[in-house]
């Protein structure tokens, strides 16, 4: 009879792909927060909607 060798297998690292942010429109929301979105997005609307996220806390 053979033993099964009881390896634990490698587990895969996990990977993150962080967008380019020089590719990126930035938008100032106050002095310290700044937010990056795609370039063709408007650039009023999402910091409406960041700030709308932050009310609704």
């Amino acid at each position: 009879m053979s033993k099964k060798s009881k390896t634990i297998p490698e587990k895969k690292a996990i990977t993150f792909k962080s967008p380019d942010v020089s590719k990126m429109q930035e938008v100032v929301i106050d002095m310290r927060t700044r937010i990056y979105i795609s370039p063709d997005a408007d650039p009023e609307q999402a910091k409406a909607q960041y700030l709308a996220r932050l009310q609704a806390r």
